[in-house]
């Protein structure tokens, strides 16, 4: 399936999660603007954007103007088919690790066909544990491993530029499979949410000791990237298991159709 090449573009968002420096909301909209990019989500701002926010934009002040606020990375989050979180240090549970040329590539592919984000922590501390969860995959810019500071508007504009690379040449722009109907960011909220009641009510899981195994879990279903009708699915198995009769089990609200 083919998407016009603008409307590719338009649907890749940049989301900053708690950015303490309003200088750095708008060099992150000059960084996509310039890069034609034009989607940004801010998650929890310290600050919202002020003067010096709309100096550093010099020109995208739209971008600025039409930006999203949200009070959590879900909601920023509503609707994707991809997440890929950018992130600078190595995590005790290994998430899959992209390079910024192959996470544009991929980026461009899922926007060919549905909404997807780049999702960037804060600047003192990056994303936490439980932010890069909800990623399906991490980017890491390759910096002097003896200084590997990088500014947050400095690392957009470094993806967007990779973005913007793979997009005239080309790549991403077609798939040769026939599109899948992803569930959603907040559809494998809702299932993670559903899965870790389960595993407590059927004695599998001791609630007070067991986030490395709901971190494995998240990382499992995150590679599987499963579609609404295997979310379905999953949903009634887990409410079999609560005891719950089928047809009153929780469901994921996008889909048409009843796992046989």
């Amino acid at each position: 399936m083919d998407a016009h090449p603008d409307t590719t573009l338009a649907r890749i968002r940049c989301v900053l999660v708690e950015t303490t420096h309003t200088g750095n909301l708008g060099a992150a909209a000059r960084a996509l603007k310039t890069m034609g990019l034009t989607r940004l989500e801010l998650v929890k701002p310290r600050h919202p954007p002020d003067a010096e926010a709309l100096a550093r934009a010099s020109g995208a002040d739209d971008l600025l103007q039409r930006a999203g606020t949200h009070q959590d990375l879900v909601g920023a989050l509503a609707g994707c088919r991809l997440v890929i979180g950018a992130s600078a240090r190595q995590r005790t549970v290994e998430w899959p690790l992209l390079e910024p040329p192959a996470a544009a590539r991929l980026l461009l592919a899922e926007a060919a066909v549905g909404e997807a984000a780049l999702v960037f922590g804060r600047e003192s501390s990056g994303l936490t544990n439980e932010e890069l969860a909800r990623c399906h995959y991490l980017v890491q810019i390759p910096t002097n491993p003896e200084f590997s500071s990088l500014n947050v508007a400095a690392a957009v504009q470094v993806l967007a530029y990779e973005i913007r690379r793979a997009w005239r040449e080309g790549q991403g722009e077609q798939t040769h499979e026939e599109p899948r109907d992803l569930a959603t960011a907040e559809a494998l909220d809702a299932f993670h949410d559903h899965l870790a009641r389960t595993l407590v009510e059927i004695g599998f899981r001791d609630p007070e000791q067991s986030s490395q195994l709901l971190m494995r879990l998240r990382r499992l279903f995150n590679r599987a990237r499963p579609d609404w009708v295997e979310i379905n699915i999953l949903r009634g198995i887990l409410s079999a298991a609560q005891g719950r009769k089928t047809a009153n089990r929780p469901a994921a609200v996008h889909q048409e159709q009843e796992p046989s």
